[in-house]
């Protein structure tokens, strides 16, 4: 076919459909999308709660944390219980309407079925986590795959000892750091790879022992990008005396400035053939995507914390071994031809508007199942039953324009504003309600704070273990627009890893230390931009706004910069 364009429903704005486009829906057996990529984009956020846990009573009556707040008409259960066989979600089956849309019938089977209060799979002892495979001894991290002894941290995989880092894969003992691979000890870094015993460094690759860097490829024992020797370098590193507090926020400052003399690469990524986005490794002809590991074929698709993926559409969030998935968000661990589902996992396959399904094939409009083929809205059909029933659900969907689109905004789970969409696609409350979206008004909570974040102490080593029993008071108070917790809590496995890097405690609570890293991390969307370097023409599209101050070079001229 060739190329189309067209205008998107929601937003009006023109998009465009190339033919590999429509090769690709005809392989999955879709119409085109009448929205447009952003607006497929918000609409699957708008399902997915990022990292926050909340406070919600099971079907039980029992307080639990969840990714679903108290008043969400969602009904939930312990992981532990969602996983055993003492309870049939088959129970709940219902049949096919034909003389209601789809989506109304689907919302009313979400608030019926349970669905597990976070998103786990095979966890250890992991209480407080929530979208992640497998993670061991982890405590508030989330969006993750097989990584152990971490806190606080978001979307990494294949990891260990990561305390405040946000975007990580391959890496251990690092600290508050965002978009680092193959890194050990990477500690206030930005951008970096493969690089060991690095402080305050940015766009670092290969490197070990720099301190404030910015740009350095292969390079060892240096500071602020000046070489010194191994002597020189380890008594400045004490002069600096990073065990303080105080010392560390004004190096933070000064690195920051330092580093904003230097050109940045109009995209993040490396290890990569004909892509397009931002933040991509080791993918080919991955387009317009963004934080994608081993990707290929694949485009409009985020936040793929493990790879490979391939041949996939508006895929949000998951991958690791995934093939012919299109929108859909939280799908992975094996999933092959899913379509218009959200947090099916592992080894799913032809699975349609699916809601919290694992190990199951053949499934369409269900919630909670687990090793089952061939239903339709939590009942169970034989094979030709369904062959049969299919087609003319689809057909009838058709007729109330519904298939072909994901779930409505309107009808997720989550407030809008608990939502990741409202991360990236900010809307006043009057805006969301106006869009027939929930808006939640959070109560101002109390707590008994013991000891205020401005009074820890600045030097590690002046911190006691009792410090465990404190109910620490965030230095921000709350008069900061971070959704400030208020408080924060030191625990033992965090204080034992302040004491082994010997770095001082934080003085702000968990939710400003995410939104202080999140500063690092460019936003999902492209702007088409001209390369600063004097002289250059060359033009590309970029996730540096043109609003930003950085220096930004096409990859020829970064390349020559850093080489």
């Amino acid at each position: 076919m060739n190329k189309e364009l067209k205008n998107c429903q929601n937003c009006k704005n023109e998009f465009v459909i190339e033919p590999d486009d429509f090769d690709f829906y005809e392989k999955v057996k879709v119409p085109a999308p009448t929205f447009c990529p952003q607006c497929r984009l918000q609409r699957r956020w708008a399902w997915r709660n990022e990292w926050r846990l909340l406070r919600k009573k099971d079907v039980h009556g029992k307080e639990i944390f969840s990714i679903f707040h108290e008043d969400s008409p969602t009904k939930i259960m312990d992981v532990a219980e969602w996983y055993s066989d003492s309870w049939d979600p088959l129970s709940y089956g219902k049949d096919y309407n034909f003389s209601k849309p789809f989506f109304e019938q689907f919302e009313e089977l979400m608030h019926e079925v349970p669905v597990m209060s976070r998103s786990l799979s095979r966890p250890v002892n992991s209480d407080y986590c929530a979208n992640a495979t497998q993670p061991k001894d982890c405590y508030l991290t989330f969006g993750l795959s097989y990584v152990e002894n971490s806190a606080y941290s978001i979307w990494g995989a294949k990891s260990k000892d990561i305390f405040d880092c946000h975007m990580y894969n391959d890496s251990e003992l690092c600290y508050d750091s965002v978009n680092i691979t193959k890194c050990y000890k990477a500690l206030y870094s930005v951008d970096c790879e493969d690089c060991n015993d690095v402080m305050f460094c940015k766009n670092c690759v290969g490197c070990n022992n720099c301190f404030g860097c910015a740009n350095l490829k292969n390079k060892s024992y240096y500071i602020f990008n000046q070489a010194c020797t191994k002597e020189e370098y380890n008594n400045k590193l004490k002069e600096l005396k990073t065990n303080l507090r105080t010392n560390v926020e004004a190096l933070r400052e000064q690195s920051a400035k330092h580093w904003a003399q230097f050109p940045n690469k109009f995209m993040h990524g490396r290890h990569n053939t004909d892509v397009s986005g931002d933040y991509i490794q080791n993918s080919k002809n991955a387009k317009n995507s963004w934080r994608i590991v081993e990707g290929e074929n694949v485009k409009y698709c985020q936040n793929f914390t493990l790879g490979p993926a391939k041949d996939s559409y508006d895929h949000s969030n998951f991958g690791d071994k995934t093939e012919l998935i299109y929108e859909s968000l939280v799908v992975g661990d094996g999933a092959y031809n899913v379509a218009f589902s959200s947090q099916c996992y592992p080894s799913v396959s032809n699975l349609r508007y699916c809601y919290f399904c694992q190990n199951s094939s053949y499934l369409f409009g269900c919630i909670s199942l687990r090793n089952k083929q061939y239903c339709i809205f939590n009942k169970q059909y034989t094979k030709e039953e369904y062959e049969e029933l299919i087609p003319k659900i689809i057909e009838h969907m058709k007729t109330t324009r519904e298939y072909g689109e994901f779930f409505p905004m309107n009808i997720s789970p989550l407030a809008y504003n608990e939502s990741y969409a409202y991360e990236h696609f900010s809307l006043k409350k009057e805006e969301a309600e106006k869009l027939g979206l929930v808006w939640r008004d959070f109560s101002e909570k109390h707590f008994n704070i013991t000891m205020n974040g401005s009074n820890l102490p600045d030097d590690i080593k002046d911190v006691a273990e009792t410090i465990t029993k404190e109910i620490v008071g965030c230095a921000h108070a709350g008069n900061c627009a971070h959704e400030c917790a208020g408080v924060f809590k030191i625990t033992k496995q965090e204080l034992q890893f302040y004491k082994l890097l010997n770095i001082p405690l934080p003085r702000i609570c968990q939710n400003c230390r995410h939104y202080a890293r999140f500063a690092w991390r460019n936003p999902a969307q492209l702007w088409p931009r001209k390369c600063m370097k004097p002289g250059c023409q060359n033009e590309f599209e970029t996730s540096y706004s043109p609003t930003r101050e950085e220096i930004i070079y096409c990859e020829s001229c970064y390349n020559a910069e850093v080489a």
